[in-house]
């Protein structure tokens, strides 16, 4: 029997990365639930096992279900309904098959019915469902949403709505309208106090909102009138039993069909308010963003894995002038490049879901206890590289995907451009991850903070200073040229003091930051396990090249291009 976990063993390799007896130590503070709880781990290496465990059902389930369901939920599509979305038939087969199996809830405390695991293996599970369906994950994975709810509601809402989620309850977050995409502040759905019955009331219009049909929805509204800014939103729970929203229309979409994209029309919705009026963009949706920008990261890397394997196996069967075209270099190195880009895309996504691990253990840890100095330090540190790894692996996993994609189907030739092929819908699936949760353009003003100030560059250091074997110090010596001509790109840059100048040239330095890093943790992946030599050879090798012409192009720059490559 298929097992998309067991056949990947890249993802077993990055469960058990050193650091993760820190994060089960956090999260499980001393094994504590083994008293209350007859599923929870007595010591770290129950604790692995039950991850272990549990992965490889969510790779049986993905592998004998949710994949062969993949090509009918895309050709059937969601349906409109009397106001409400019914799922394609595969759909709802493989959301059934996910609840019965326990995997709602995944990253909640037992207390809520959920399983309290790190956002490491859940990060890995949408890996898994991604590589499936991409568009099955936008149903199942917004069950993050729920570490929202956990984060900011009071205790009687995480009570009632937690425990909802593990028991298989969907999840949307409604954010964006007709006049606010990226630009939150202009959220105009409004959110109205009725004194009478002490309960709020929503009015509007929220659009392209994944899975708008859910269960259990958080909405950013405009609560304090007369505001136009972000100062005058907060954030809402909206219960689909309490009625007042209606699905006015499913969007007819390029890919990832079968994830209902809704526009949603608010009459009177009761709502709950979530924490503190006015923080609702300003605190709320920032952590819910970052949530959900590494699951789109995840997301990213399973589409990326699903497209190479397709071209590998196009390549070894199709036959051309007596031969398989894997046998052609034109083709070979094509897929090797595929590779090494798909394992610097997966480990950048994992050091990323571990830094956001031990900040967020740390973070539930001091509303139980006061944190000693030591923990509050490392609080700050790792949240810190959360931060700016999160908008990192986004923006760069989400363009490795689209890459892979592309090549792969060009693998294909003809063929892949027919529906007789499974690449010509991950193609399609693949061109949202650098749009959605932020456009790749987003990602990088987000991540040019971590650039400017040297963050990047600090954490490089820390790589860079890794004892490893003597036999890779010939690429450690390649990672510290392409860190010096980074840390010169970055000096001119800056040292012209012009914002829009940085903006200008903020993609190139965070591309080079970003090979960078990946070209270190390929590194000391490979200084774990020799089996990531050829990715890392082929990653270092072909990302210099790449990162020396961007320093070229900042090199040879002054204040003056800008007014060149403006389009009037």
């Amino acid at each position: 029997m298929d097992n998309f976990y067991i056949d990947n063993p890249e993802l077993k390799f990055h469960l058990t990365h050193p650091l993760m007896k820190k994060i089960v130590a956090l999260k499980e503070r001393n094994f504590a639930d083994k008293e209350q709880f007859d599923y929870a781990p007595i010591d770290f290496e129950d604790a692995m096992d039950s991850y272990d465990k549990v992965l490889e059902i969510v790779g049986d389930i993905c592998a004998n279900i949710i994949a062969p369901n993949a090509e009918s939920v895309d050709a059937e599509g969601p349906e409109l309904k009397d106001g409400g979305v019914v799922y394609a038939k595969g759909t709802q087969e493989n959301l059934d098959a996910l609840v019965k199996a326990g995997l709602m809830g995944i990253t909640l405390p037992r207390k809520y019915a959920g399983l309290n695991f790190p956002i490491v293996p859940y990060t890995m599970a949408a890996d898994i469902v991604s590589r499936a369906d991409a568009s099955f994950v936008n149903v199942w994975g917004l069950q993050d949403c729920a570490e929202t709810i956990h984060e900011f509601a009071d205790e009687d809402q995480k009570m009632r709505y937690l425990s909802r989620v593990s028991a298989g309850e969907t999840m949307a977050m409604d954010l964006t309208e007709p006049d606010a995409g990226s630009d939150l502040q202009a959220v105009q759905l409004k959110a109205t106090f009725n004194e009478k019955d002490g309960k709020w009331y929503l009015n509007g219009v929220k659009r392209f909102i994944t899975n708008g049909d859910g269960h259990i929805s958080l909405v950013l509204a405009r609560s304090e009138p007369g505001t136009s800014d972000g100062r005058g939103l907060s954030m809402f729970i909206y219960d689909k039993n309490n009625g007042g929203v209606t699905v006015r229309r499913i969007e007819h979409k390029l890919g990832i069909i079968g994830s209902p994209t809704c526009e949603l029309v608010f009459k009177n919705a009761p709502a709950e308010l979530v924490g503190q009026r006015k923080l609702g963009l300003i605190k709320y949706v920032m952590a819910l963003m970052n949530g959900a920008r590494l699951g789109i990261a995840a997301q990213s890397v399973g589409i990326a894995e699903a497209a190479y394997r397709e071209g590998l196996n196009y390549a070894k069967e199709r036959q051309q002038f007596g031969k398989p075209i894997i046998k052609f270099p034109a083709v070979y190195e094509m897929l090797s490049k595929m590779k090494a880009k798909l394992d610097g895309a997966r480990t950048l996504l994992y050091e990323t879901a571990r830094f956001v691990d031990v900040y967020k253990a740390y973070m539930h840890l001091a509303e139980e206890r006061e944190l000693s100095k030591e923990e509050k330090e490392e609080l700050k540190h790792y949240q810190k590289l959360a931060d700016i790894y999160t908008p990192l692996a986004k923006g760069l996993s989400s363009e490795v995907c689209n890459s892979l994609a592309y090549d792969s189907l060009q693998i294909h030739g003809g063929s892949g451009f027919m529906k007789d092929y499974p690449i010509e819908r991950i193609y399609r699936d693949a061109r949202i991850t650098s749009i959605y949760e932020g456009t790749t353009q987003l990602q990088v003003v987000a991540a040019i903070r971590g650039v400017t100030t040297g963050g990047y560059l600090k954490q490089i250091r820390e790589y860079e200073a890794e004892e490893i074997k003597p036999e890779l110090h010939t690429y450690r010596r390649i990672l510290i040229q392409m860190t010096e001509e980074y840390e010169e790109a970055v000096n001119k840059v800056v040292s012209v003091n012009d914002n829009e100048y940085i903006d200008f040239h903020a993609r190139r330095l965070v591309e080079m930051a970003g090979n960078i890093v990946m070209g270190y943790l390929l590194l000391l992946d490979t200084n774990r396990d020799s089996s990531y030599w050829k990715s890392l050879e082929v990653f270092v090798k072909t990302s210099r090249p790449e990162n020396h012409a961007r320093a070229e192009m900042i090199r040879y720059s002054n204040i003056n291009d800008l007014g060149r490559f403006k389009q009037e």
